[in-house]
């Protein structure tokens, strides 16, 4: 990478890879999008994990202790990506039939063959201990971890404190198909598990007894500039004279806030891979002729995004999806053309379209704003252009964890609603409520809000951003109502910096920094 280049990159990237601050805004005593019943289950179930989270630390403190290789942070932050500190026991019923991914095994979300690596054996055979103690104690997991890690970390010589020379240690860690088996699209998975990791522990997690230390990652010296264009790495614009920074062959996309090149060539091959415009492309094998566009199938994975996409490319069964969501910041990859049938219901692959969800059934934690968000999104696209799927025959009953067919009139719903499939998924933590209000956002009331300025008027514009032309302007106080939110140009406002925009109206957008609503974040459904 030319100096220009890492010079440029690496003030962009001081500013990157942060929420934009909302400070000040009182939080709200509910979330008006979400299932009542369903909330005050979901918090009962984070309780009980945080009483299992509360071992960790010192899990963690003894792995480090035993290889000082390992930069502080990195394995609670593999933790989080592997399975959210949650230590997972597949049961045996999760066997070949009724799964749709390799097992994954204990706080660290280690594999144990079936297809991807046999993490469980090898580290068993490091430590010198039985794999049964690497399946089932929390303790030796971490452990286990660690020895495979601290393996790969020693054919790179990387320092305690260089946790940007850890991509290709992390790569080769991953477990998916062997490292062996090369291909660009599984060189692509195991960079994407790298950038998850590097990403989780940039930001840091503080909720729910997990606690992954922020430590500022340095991503030009971690990534090139062309690997961040294609993990569509997320860039905060710096508030410049221009309205973005760029370089001679890349820029900072100020909508999307993203790396992107400047070749036009490069931008038209991408957007025509794919059939929804946010969603990028890689592509599976496994797909087949369709009959017609009937319904769409939620689905949630039981495994990682990027252990999805290496096993949606190279998997025995065949299986495949045509979208699949991350749970921490809603990136879409679409596997499949929506005119091909993806492999991922049986005997109704043909006519329905299929959403995967990054994460697993027990633990609600995945479920995040912006996975809701982001795969509404996609099935709202579905609905607009296939005249069959409706979105307001979307299921919005209650989550449950068994298999309940729901007749054909039912026109969005889960992969366990379907005649002659015997899985679960997406399970008893997915908010049907929210999602149905997501779908179909003007089919409320709204959300009130009040406009807060400190006594000056404020413009109100024809589309979510300044650059958009003035449509009005609203005093200090008024009253207005959101009927549904989207992202636009940045505005620091009474309320911090924000990309977020309020639709007030038709033609009608605030920016949420001038907005109270008594929540700190979202109130109302993507626009």
């Amino acid at each position: 990478m030319n100096r220009y280049l890492t010079t440029v990159l690496c003030a962009a990237l001081t500013a990157a890879f942060a929420p934009a601050a909302m400070a000040g805004k009182p939080a709200a005593a509910v979330d008006v999008l979400a299932d009542p019943a369903l909330s005050q289950s979901l918090n009962s179930a984070q309780n009980v994990l945080r009483v299992e989270r509360a071992h960790y630390p010192a899990y963690f403190r003894q792995a480090y202790a035993r290889y000082p290789s390992i930069p502080a942070g990195t394995l609670e932050s593999l933790a989080y990506v592997a399975s959210r500190w949650q230590h997972l026991r597949p049961a045996a019923s999760d066997a070949a039939g009724n799964r749709e991914m390799p097992r994954a095994y204990g706080v660290m979300g280690l594999y144990h063959g079936e297809g991807f690596a046999d993490q469980v054996g090898e580290a068993a055979r490091a430590l010198g201990v039985p794999e049964s103690r690497v399946l089932n104690e929390a303790s030796t997991n971490i452990l286990a971890a660690a020895a495979l890690l601290d393996r790969e970390i020693a054919r790179e010589g990387v320092r305690p404190s260089d946790a940007e020379a850890l991509r290709p240690a992390l790569q080769r860690y991953a477990g998916f198909v062997h490292a062996q088996a090369k291909s660009a699209m599984q060189d692509y998975a195991r960079l994407s598990f790298a950038f998850d990791v590097l990403l989780t522990l940039d930001r840091g997690v503080n909720e729910h007894g997990i606690a992954v230390p922020a430590r500022a990652v340095a991503w030009e010296r971690a990534f090139d500039a062309p690997d961040l264009v294609r993990l569509r790495a997320p860039l905060l614009r710096l508030n410049a004279d221009e309205d973005r920074i760029e370089t001679e062959r890349y820029f900072v996309d100020p909508d999307t806030q993203t790396l992107r090149d400047k070749d036009p060539s490069a931008a038209a091959t991408a957007a025509a891979a794919v059939d929804y415009v946010p969603a990028r492309w890689v592509a599976s094998p496994y797909h087949s002729e369709r009959t017609s566009y009937d319904s769409v199938t939620i689905h949630t994975v039981q495994g990682s995004y990027a252990g999805s996409i290496s096993w949606f490319q190279n998997n025995p069964n065949r299986v495949s999806i045509h979208y699949l969501v991350r749970s921490s910041d809603g990136q879409i990859t679409q596997m499949v053309r929506e005119n091909r049938a993806a492999h991922h219901v049986l005997s109704h692959n043909k006519t329905t379209l299929g959403i995967e969800h990054e994460g697993y059934v027990d633990n609600a934690s995945w479920y995040t704003t912006a996975m809701y968000n982001a795969s509404a999104g996609i099935t709202r696209h579905l609905c607009a252009k296939y005249s069959a799927i409706k979105c307001n025959t979307a299921f919005q009953g209650p989550a449950t964890r068994t298999v309940r067919v729901l007749p054909a009139s039912v026109k969005v719903k889960g992969h366990q609603h379907y005649s002659g499939n015997d899985h679960t998924d997406p399970g008893v933590n997915w908010d049907w409520s929210r999602y149905y209000k997501l779908l179909n956002p003007g089919g409320g009331t709204g959300v009130t809000g009040t406009v807060a300025t400190n006594g000056t008027p404020l413009n109100v514009r024809s589309g979510p951003g300044t650059s958009f032309a003035v449509a009005g302007t609203l005093a200090d106080g008024a009253s207005v109502t959101i009927q549904c939110q989207t992202n636009g140009s940045s505005v620091t406002g009474t309320y911090g910096t924000s990309t977020l925009w309020n639709r007030i109206g038709s033609g009608r957008f605030i920016p949420d920094v001038y907005t109270y609503t008594g929540s700190d974040g979202r109130v109302a459904p993507d626009c």
